[in-house]
């Protein structure tokens, strides 16, 4: 791999992947048109062009790609319940953005396509949850992020453009944003106690998720650039393979609880990480409790 090209690449996972790539030597070109990222993630040392994929000319978006080796796609409108609210500009973004990426990437002659998507596609799953789990969404973020899958394999049956598509389990670490309409849990919670107020737990603070350390999600992408296996369309879960419920979460930032909304969202995720281990040989090294300590520090909380 000597050229990539990520998608989203101001933005919190984005940025790290760039950088990684920039320390072993690759050129990097980011695309972004910094809605959720931020100009201050940008690598100096890459090519940045500010671009909306929803309706980029396509001829520039293909010249932009031409001679590279892979994509990593992680420009999205994130979150489930914004997506409820507001489920056209997640459209625009999350599927017309992934298919017009995909158009110009096989035009372009790419090798490898890298796909971001969610463990949100499995909705309310049994757990562990491995790959084969039927895929339940119960959000139109969710339904994106499959349609997302869906696009890379046929166009990898109809195109030849290798395709892999990796599923994230609530990415944590560096660089998440304190402000802003698209913020995750952690952030949102530390940003309350800052300012002395009490956490807003939505429902009853019970349910489960697997958090996953943004240095092991940016393994997992570089894993699959490298590799010389032919993907086609595969798609592997990216979490640390244990959960922590939101209650215990706030217990660990030192916050006081408050009472949140009802909303719409799975009750546990809980990632069978094992065909990532085998396949990937990925092996998710990071730990929330000590990582939780740390942000705290630095937060002065």
């Amino acid at each position: 791999m000597k050229k990539a090209i990520v998608t989203g690449g101001a933005g919190f996972i984005g940025s790290h992947i760039v950088n990684t790539l920039i320390d072993k030597g690759i050129q990097v070109s980011i695309i972004d048109n910094l809605s959720t990222g931020k100009k201050e993630n940008i690598n100096p040392k890459a090519t940045f062009y500010n671009l909306d994929i929803s309706n980029a000319d396509m001829l520039r978006l293909q010249s932009i790609m031409e001679d590279t080796d892979v994509v990593f796609h992680l420009a999205a409108l994130a979150r489930v319940q914004p997506s409820i609210e507001q489920p056209l500009p997640y459209h625009d973004a999350n599927v017309t953005g992934t298919h017009n990426l995909l158009v110009a990437a096989a035009r372009a002659g790419v090798k490898k396509f890298i796909f971001s998507s969610s463990s949100s596609v499995y909705g309310n799953a049994s757990t562990p949850t491995s790959e084969t789990h039927p895929k339940n969404p119960i959000s139109p973020y969710a339904l994106h992020k499959l349609i997302g899958e869906q696009y890379c394999e046929l166009f990898s049956t109809l195109y030849d453009i290798d395709t892999v598509s990796l599923r994230y389990f609530n990415v944590y670490g560096d660089r998440m944003n304190l402000e802003g309409a698209y913020r995750l849990a952690i952030p949102i919670f530390a940003s309350q106690i800052k300012e002395g107020r009490p956490c807003t737990i939505n429902n009853d603070g019970e349910q489960r998720r697997d958090f996953t350390y943004v240095g092991d999600v940016v393994d997992a992408n570089i894993k699959c650039a490298l590799s010389k296996k032919r993907f086609d369309g595969d798609v592997f879960n990216i979490g640390n393979g244990n959960n922590t419920s939101v209650n215990e979460l706030v217990d660990m930032l030192g916050g006081e609880k408050g009472k949140g909304m009802k909303v719409v969202e799975p009750f546990e995720t809980l990632a069978d990480n094992s065909k990532a281990f085998l396949d990937l040989e990925w092996d998710p090294k990071g730990n929330l409790p000590t990582w939780i300590k740390k942000y705290k520090q630095e937060l002065g909380i």
